[in-house]
């Protein structure tokens, strides 16, 4: 491998950062939907088929999440589903961050309880 295909491979994300649209897409598919937020913003309202495994807790919690499905992480914004993305790409699955958060999902109407 040359450099500039271990520099490529060092600076790839290992997972893919999808808009709503293409999450909700996957989710009838049958991918997972988890949330990284904190309890006290889960509380605040989450999507319908949303696990809550906040970010601290998901590398000691990935017991409940199948690798024979795509993972989607979702948070405030999209930056800690990203951090959750990553480190479920370097566990063996198949792992989403969704663009814009919760934030993006409330802005296209999704529905949220």
């Amino acid at each position: 491998m040359g450099l500039i295909d271990s520099l490529k491979k060092a600076f790839s994300r290992p997972y893919k950062t999808i808009s709503v649209a293409q999450a909700k897409e996957l989710l009838s598919s049958g991918a997972t939907l988890i949330d990284v937020r904190s309890t006290q913003e889960w509380r605040t309202g989450r999507a319908p088929q949303a696990k809550h495994v906040p970010l601290d807790r998901l590398q000691s919690s990935t017991a409940g999440i199948q690798k024979t499905r795509p993972v989607i992480a979702v948070c405030a914004s999209g930056v800690r589903s990203a951090s959750a993305a990553r480190l479920l790409a370097a566990n063996g699955y198949d792992a989403y961050s969704v663009r814009g958060g919760m934030a993006a999902w409330r802005q296209t109407g999704e529905p949220v309880r």
